[in-house]
């Protein structure tokens, strides 16, 4: 069995190494070629992937799990179609479900969206029974790449290709991805399909898509006239997602009584119980309307019924206290966290770190992060943008740049608003030579200062006297395609003729253009 086992992953990694070799040396074709017969020559055929077992000449078969590996394991998607054509090629080899998932799920990840449609054509003719999970994952691919006419087309291909009716499971999946890109008039035309066509009942995760688009687009009587349709539904009846949905809503229009009643109607009238993210709906309305008072009542409240509070809540509610200066009460929020059995996590971490550096408290803000590493906690990006930000904004401009040179060699990788927040800063406070520093650091690694930002620094430069600094700087920016205001081309001409260095200038405007 071992000798058998070593012969066929072989045989796999020979298959491969000529599918990859093919699919370079030729233009992709679609798969329906692939049915038709290829005309015989006379030639001898090309050469295979062989085994030589016991002396004899024998062509290993590629089973569908080995196709799936060989199709997963290839990198070009190029080469992943070719694998699946080929195989298709051997005698007694049929497609099913699976192959024909891995090779879509390829093909649309990649973004080759004609081979998916070449081979959702084939799929059309096979006679083996297809599942509409492969439907669902092309919807999400094609929602990420903002194609929603794509999303609904692929609905409607389960009935002709499953050869059955979407399930609301389908129906559900369609409905959401549409609710979440706005686009509500196909929503309402994929429920008037399904109520025509597919005879469909919405039960309560249809509906309750329904009410989470109403109360998105801040419309919140029509959410209520969904809640009710659903009360009168047979198979349908507001549960707790449908509540902490509408409890979103007012909250974010600032309808704290009416949250609160709505809260209370839903466990006397409904006896239907708040989990933790109905609270944290509440906690994070109570702290947005600024009565963080009230959402520690909320947290106590939970408490008491049963409900531990978790870390989201915690968080909530350490943000809140954080926006209005309440220090000391958020540091207790931390500690109860802590005392409850809870370990933070880098967002409790990082809201406290955020309160301290708010209140001018850096050293106690760094302390924090010291007690992150000591308990394993990893600070990430948005931990250290806001040390960057308390840094800078306390004038601490030296230990801010240092942390920005030294932490991509730690394995943190700064975005660009890590650069930007400290460039704004030396900016705002006149550390222009700080700034030509780091932003000769920032254009190294491939980052681009705001356009505001670049044409402000270089006016700065030239205000400043700093003919040089300010031509180095406006070269880097225009080579990572920064095209300059007419003001600061103005500032800085201004500046190399006042200075009477015409050749500079010259010089420095055939370099632009040149690099144009």
């Amino acid at each position: 069995m071992r000798y058998r086992a070593v012969i066929f992953m072989n045989s796999a990694r020979v298959c491969s190494y000529r599918f990859r070799q093919f699919s370079s040396s030729t233009p992709w074709i679609s798969p329906l070629q692939y049915l038709k017969p290829a005309p015989k020559k006379s030639d001898p055929p090309q050469e295979t992937s062989i085994i030589h077992l016991e002396g004899q000449r024998k062509q290993k078969f590629i089973s569908h799990e080995t196709a799936i590996n060989m199709i997963k394991c290839e990198r070009d998607p190029q080469g992943a179609l070719e694998i699946f054509n080929k195989v298709s090629e051997q005698k007694g080899f049929n497609h099913n479900t699976a192959t024909y998932a891995t090779i879509l799920q390829k093909l649309a990840k990649s973004k080759k969206f004609k081979a998916v449609d070449a081979v959702l054509r084939q799929m059309r003719f096979e006679t083996c029974k297809f599942h509409e999970g492969i439907f669902l994952n092309l919807m999400k691919h094609f929602s990420k790449s903002s194609s929603h006419e794509r999303v609904i087309e692929m609905f409607y291909l389960i009935q002709p290709i499953v050869r059955e009716k979407p399930s609301l499971n389908a129906i559900s999946t369609c409905l959401n991805l549409l609710v979440e890109s706005d686009h509500i008039d196909f929503v309402c035309d994929i429920i008037l399909h399904c109520k025509k066509c597919l005879n469909l009942v919405p039960n309560t995760c249809i509906f309750n898509i329904l009410v989470k688009h109403h109360c998105k687009n801040g419309n919140l009587e029509s959410a209520f006239g969904v809640v009710e349709e659903m009360r009168n539904s047979s198979i349908s009846y507001p549960n707790v997602i449908t509540y902490s949905t509408l409890l979103g809503g007012l909250c974010k229009n600032g309808r704290l009584k009416e949250a609160m009643e709505l809260f209370e109607n839903m466990v006397s009238k409904d006896n239907i119980l708040p989990d933790a993210l109905t609270y944290n709906v509440l906690i994070n309305g109570f702290c947005r309307g600024g009565n963080v008072d009230g959402a520690r009542k909320i947290i106590v409240f939970m408490r008491k019924s049963g409900c531990n509070p978790n870390m989201f809540n915690y968080s909530a509610m350490m943000n809140g206290f954080s926006k209005e200066g309440r220090l000391q009460e958020a540091e207790a929020v931390f500690e109860e966290m802590k005392s409850f059995g809870l370990k933070p996590d880098t967002v409790g971490y990082t809201t406290l770190i955020d309160c301290a550096c708010r209140a001018g408290r850096i050293d106690e803000a760094l302390d924090l992060l010291k007690e992150m590493k000591e308990s394993e906690c990893k600070a990430d990006v948005v931990t250290f943008n806001v040390l960057l930000g308390g840094l800078s904004r306390e004038g601490r401009f030296e230990e801010a740049l240092l942390m920005i040179e030294k932490l991509p060699f730690e394995g943190v990788y700064l975005n660009k608003a890590s650069y930007r927040i400290v460039l704004n800063c030396l900016c705002q406070r006149g550390e222009l030579e700080k700034a030509t520093e780091l932003l000769s650091l920032m254009l190294g690694r491939g980052f681009l200062p705001h356009f505001a930002t670049s044409n402000e620094m270089l006016v700065l430069f030239c205000k400043a006297g700093m003919a040089e600094d300010a031509a180095m700087a406006l070269l880097g920016l225009v080579e990572m395609g920064f095209k300059p205001c007419p003001d600061t081309w103005m500032h800085l001409v201004e500046l190399i003729c006042r200075e009477r260095k015409l050749l500079p200038v010259f010089e420095l405007l055939d370099e632009l253009l040149a690099r144009n």
